[in-house]
């Protein structure tokens, strides 16, 4: 009886690793289809938007219309390296480690690549939902990294990432604050769309105060050097 035993929880433990195996195999099957897809089709929706009970105002923009100063804004203010790292900037995840053990202000040290991962295929999350959530960003920033490119991903990036209240993406964004296309952002509009990328509930694009005007400066200034040092070349390779 005890070898019988033995051999029937055997068998139930090899089926339920079999059954895990297949669903793992799926699921990544799954998620390079899903990447593949929106390498050329517009993401139509996020699970961000969905969650967003003020309704979605988004208009999908070519990046060949989009004026370069928000790529250079994005780039100063989100991810300096973006040209120059896999998707990772390891630099930058040591550090928000060590500030965060310090008991400072929490801060991430995510690249704009993981960004767009976390955007377009997964939730935004918090307290251990966030944590959570970080093996299938790697994942798929990976998958993205690798399947779309560069430019693609900056692409995705400024048409999906929340702006404003019910606003996603530059272009309806710079419809919202400047009553204008994202084709023709002067630096200035283009800094402060980018100053309010991590906090669009709460931050000011219209006459900013305090932080936000403070950082949006900082990032106009940035912007010169993104393009004296060539730091957005990868976009436009």
């Amino acid at each position: 009886m005890a070898r019988k035993s033995g051999t029937r929880a055997k068998s139930t433990l090899g089926r339920f690793f079999g059954t895990a195996l297949k669903i793992l195999v799926g699921a990544l099957l799954f998620s390079v289809l899903w990447v593949l897809l929106y390498a050329v089709v517009p993401p139509p929706v996020t699970f961000t938007m969905l969650a967003d009970g003020n309704g979605i105002t988004k208009d999908w923009t070519s990046l060949s219309r989009i004026d370069r100063t928000m790529v250079r804004a994005a780039i100063a203010a989100e991810d300096g390296k973006y040209c120059s790292h896999n998707g990772f900037d390891r630099a930058a995840i040591e550090q928000a480690i060590e500030r965060n053990a310090q008991g400072k202000r929490i801060r991430g040290g995510s690249t704009i690549s993981q960004q767009t991962a976390k955007n377009a295929f997964l939730w935004q999350g918090s307290g251990w939902t966030r944590y959570l959530r970080k093996v299938p960003e790697v994942w798929f920033t990976f998958l993205i990294e690798k399947i779309w490119g560069k430019r693609r991903i900056m692409e995705v990036y400024l048409n999906i990432a929340e702006t404003g209240i019910g606003t996603y993406g530059v272009e309806a964004g710079a419809q919202r604050y400047f009553k204008h296309g994202a084709s023709r952002l002067t630096p200035a509009e283009a800094a402060r769309i980018a100053a309010i990328l991590p906090l669009p509930k709460k931050r000011e694009a219209i006459s900013p105060s305090g932080f936000t005007r403070r950082y949006g400066n900082m990032i106009r200034a940035r912007i010169g050097v993104v393009a004296r040092d060539g730091l957005d070349a990868c976009v436009y390779e």
